[in-house]
Parts: C-alpha cells; sequence; structure tokens
C-alpha cells in the first residue's frame, strides 16, 4: 500500500476528509454524508455548477484496501495548482469569492440543496478565476429551516469587505487572527457610523451584531425561528446586492503610482523589457514567483513563456490594481496574492498546522526580484548575506536586479535616516550572491544605472 497522509486543513467536518495517496489527492465521504452526496450528483447539481466553472470537478474511484472506516465513497478532485487564503487576497478578489459563495446557494436551492458551510476557505482560484472546492458543503434543503451559515457568511465575507471598503483596507489582515471570520461585534465597533444609513450593512452587521450578544447566552430552538425558502432567497439577494455595492478604489499608498512615476525614461523601461525576454530565453521558467510585483508589469511579461506565476506584493493597492488587470485580460496562469516578503503568511489554525505557511506552500523554481533588493537591505536592514542565503532555499535560477545608492529611490529611502549601509554597493552584492549562486548574465540597463542578473543556484 501507497503513503497515505491526511490534509492538516480537512479533520472538522464529520462527511469526509481530504487526503494524499501515493502524492494524488483525493477526498473520502462518509455514510453520515452519504444521502447528501448522492442528491448533490443525481439532482444534477454537481453537473450545472462544474459546467459553469464554478465547482471543482471529480471522479470516483476504488480503492482494494484502505485504513478508512466509515467510507462510502472515495473521489479524487481536481487538484489546484496553489492553494491560497483570505487574507492573502486583495479587496476585489474577496468580494468574488463572497459573489460566487452566494451564486452557488442560490443555484443549490433550485436543486433542493443548500450550503452548510460558508467558509471563504472554500473557495480557491483557479485560471484567474474564483471556484468552490468543498464538494462536501453541499446538504438538502429543509423547508423553514433557517440557514444555519448566515453568520459564517458575514464573518467571512460581508464583514471583512465593508472594514476594507468604509475603514481601511489593512483590516483584511484581522482574518489572519480571526481564522473562523471577524466576529461581527468588532466589525461593528470598527465601522463608521455611516455604514448604519447603509440598508445592507444596518441589517447584516449592526442588528445582526446586537441580535447575536442579546441571544449569545440562550439556548435556541431552531425548531421556533422557522424561515420560508422565499424568504431565505429575499436574503441571499439582499446579502449579493449589498456586496455587490461595496467599492474600493486603490490610491493613497506608497507604491500603487511606482511604475507611473519611477526614474526610467521610456527607453530604459523597453530596455528592461527586452532584457527581461532575453534572460528568459536562456533557460525554461516552469513556476516562476515574482516577489515585490508591484503591479504586474513583469509578472504578465514573464508569463508569457512561464508555466505559472505566483505574482506577490505587499502593497493591497498593487494587488488590487494587478488583478483587475489579469481579469481584464483574462490571464489564467498568474496567482495574485498580497503577501509581504519579510512577514509572510505563517502556520495558523489548529497547532498551527490548519492553515500553512506561505513558504510551504509555494514551490518555484525561478525567483524573480526586480527594485526589490535594497528595500530588504535599506529599509528592513537584512544583510546581502542573508538575502542570497534565503533566495537559494526557495529556487534554482534567479531573476535580480541592484539598484545603487545614486539611484534616486535608494535616495528616497536614506532620506528619512542615517546612512548606516557603507556595504552596501555593487561589489559587495555580487561577492555575497557569489557565494551561493553563480551569476550567468548581467545586463546594464541604459539610460539608467540599475543592473540585471540571471543568476543560477551553485552546489
Amino acid at each position: 500500500m501507497g503513503v497515505i497522509v491526511n490534509i492538516s486543513s480537512s479533520f472538522k467536518d464529520p462527511g469526509g476528509n481530504l487526503f494524499l495517496y501515493d502524492g494524488k489527492l483525493y477526498r473520502r465521504i462518509s455514510y453520515s454524508y452519504r444521502d447528501n452526496y448522492d442528491h448533490l450528483i443525481e439532482s444534477g447539481l454537481y453537473k450545472d455548477l462544474c459546467s459553469k466553472g464554478q465547482l471543482v470537478e471529480h471522479e470516483e474511484v476504488t480503492f482494494d484496501e484502505l485504513p478508512f472506516a466509515d467510507t462510502y465513497k472515495i473521489i479524487r478532485p481536481e487538484k489546484i495548482d496553489f492553494i491560497s487564503y483570505p487574507y492573502e487576497w486583495c479587496f476585489s478578489q474577496l468580494k468574488h469569492a463572497a459573489l460566487l459563495t452566494l451564486d452557488i446557494q442560490k443555484t443549490a436551492l433550485n436543486y433542493g440543496m443548500t450550503l452548510k458551510d460558508c467558509s471563504a476557505y472554500n473557495v480557491q482560484f483557479k485560471n484567474g478565476k474564483p471556484i468552490f472546492i468543498d464538494t462536501l458543503s453541499f446538504e438538502k434543503y429543509k423547508e423553514g429551516r433557517p440557514w444555519v451559515v448566515y453568520r459564517q457568511f458575514c464573518q467571512h465575507f460581508l464583514g471583512p469587505l465593508s472594514l476594507m471598503s468604509l475603514k481601511d483596507i489593512r483590516l483584511s489582515q484581522l482574518l489572519r487572527v480571526y481564522i473562523d471570520g471577524i466576529p461581527l461585534d468588532l466589525v461593528r465597533l470598527l465601522l463608521p457610523q455611516k455604514s448604519r444609513f447603509i440598508l445592507g450593512l444596518l441589517l447584516h452587521i449592526h442588528l445582526h451584531a446586537r441580535s447575536q450578544k442579546r441571544f449569545e447566552n440562550r439556548i435556541i430552538n431552531r425548531d421556533k425561528y422557522r424561515l420560508s425558502k422565499s424568504s431565505l432567497m429575499n436574503i441571499i439577494e439582499n446579502l449579493e446586492s449589498s456586496v455587490k455595492k461595496l467599492f474600493w478604489r486603490p490610491s493613497g499608498t506608497e507604491w500603487v503610482n511606482y511604475c507611473d512615476f519611477s526614474n526610467y525614461t521610456e527607453r530604459a523601461l523597453e530596455h528592461k523589457k527586452d532584457a527581461i525576454k532575453w534572460i528568459i530565453s536562456k533557460f525554461e521558467p516552469g513556476v516562476v514567483l515574482d516577489l515585490g510585483a508591484n503591479e504586474g508589469l513583469f509578472s504578465r511579461l514573464i508569463a508569457k513563456k512561464a508555466k505559472k506565476v505566483i505574482s506577490i506584493d505587499a502593497d493591497p493597492a498593487c494587488v488590487e490594481k494587478n488583478y483587475l488587470e489579469c481579469v481584464k485580460n483574462n490571464e489564467k496562469n498568474i496567482i495574485l496574492l498580497l503577501i509581504d516578503l519579510t512577514n509572510p503568511s505563517p502556520g495558523i489554525g489548529w497547532q498551527n498546522k490548519e492553515r500553512m505557511p506561505f513558504f510551504e506552500r509555494c514551490e518555484a523554481d525561478t525567483v524573480m526580484a526586480l527594485a526589490l533588493i535594497h528595500h530588504l537591505a535599506i529599509t528592513n536592514n537584512v544583510p546581502f548575506e542573508n538575502i542570497a542565503e534565503f533566495f537559494s532555499k526557495i529556487c534554482r535560477f534567479l531573476i535580480t536586479e541592484f539598484v545603487p545608492k545614486t539611484d534616486s529611490q535608494v535616495i528616497k529611502l536614506l532620506s528619512a535616516r542615517d546612512d548606516i549601509f557603507h556595504d552596501y554597493n555593487k561589489d559587495n552584492f555580487e561577492k555575497a550572491f557569489s557565494k551561493r549562486f553563480i551569476i550567468r548574465e548581467i545586463v546594464n540597463i541604459i539610460e539608467s544605472e540599475r543592473t540585471l542578473y540571471l543568476m543560477e543556484r551553485g552546489n
């Protein structure tokens, strides 16, 4: 028998769990979920959602022997290339995930089913679009029963989106702390007063939070509170309207206009683009991790040659612009994430394993780190040796750029602090990186003092 590895995030649902068998992903379905699974398939709901690209497809498989009791079926779902988490998404990614969840709920009702789990973690991104990945989140609808995941949807989607839209975009990071969604009483406290005059937020956040507080120490008889199917549909449509009305315009952050106001001349920028194209012609990039991607200009450029690009930046405005541009251009092999390289997503949840650290999920053969080294070395005080060691652990090929102290961007970084970076120069940069990498190509950008490098990890 091959090696079986249970997926650390899939242990809370009694209906079944995910596991790896010989490196392939499978999902066990227990007998307790049998009726719901059969209705999902036989009703036509599964086929409908898959045909619209809203639910991952799967195939039923058989095993001669499995060390699982209580197993009704084993399915092999389509494996998503990269698993990301809601606190790594920009505003529009979370919004699109919310709208997908509500649309699936409306469709499910038409087939006599409903969602029993509205976690944002049930949504991932495939070919640039959100897709629902939890086949076991559906159950048969019972007339009159309240929507049991109403609070969960508000905590995972509506609450965070309203905070990002009306208060501060950085409040999405509260999802890192509150793994099952931001508590509504906290959302209510943080939202500005004007949110009380927005009907959807008044109903689903403010009054909802007050109701939770009122009943928190009471035993609730669900049978007492009946909700007709038409009333449930009205709630779903009102939530959908509330989400659609929330917007955030990227502005006011440090690097959102970096590409527009950088010190590159038009010729220098075109030369840099040509140099990147020439560099990637020297090898076959597979999965490329673009660190500090800004608005994604070079992510989209290298995506034409790479199998996949994971494009990350710490600025929510940059990630938002990058994502919307990729949606507009129907870019299918770029994954957009909000990641601070100096403080990447850690392992959180049960035993710190329920949600995996970013660099345990991210496997790339190539790293592109353009206009990044000076931020790490000067803004964050990371020595060249530490930067080189880190890069050598996460990639084979490295495309990077050295920006000297005479560059206007470095002058800007140093303008508000003492220059204690006496070792920051091109010779020391090359010396430190040569201990870990072989420098394959060097390109001096015209009308600029910046230098591009192609490096390959040494033995």
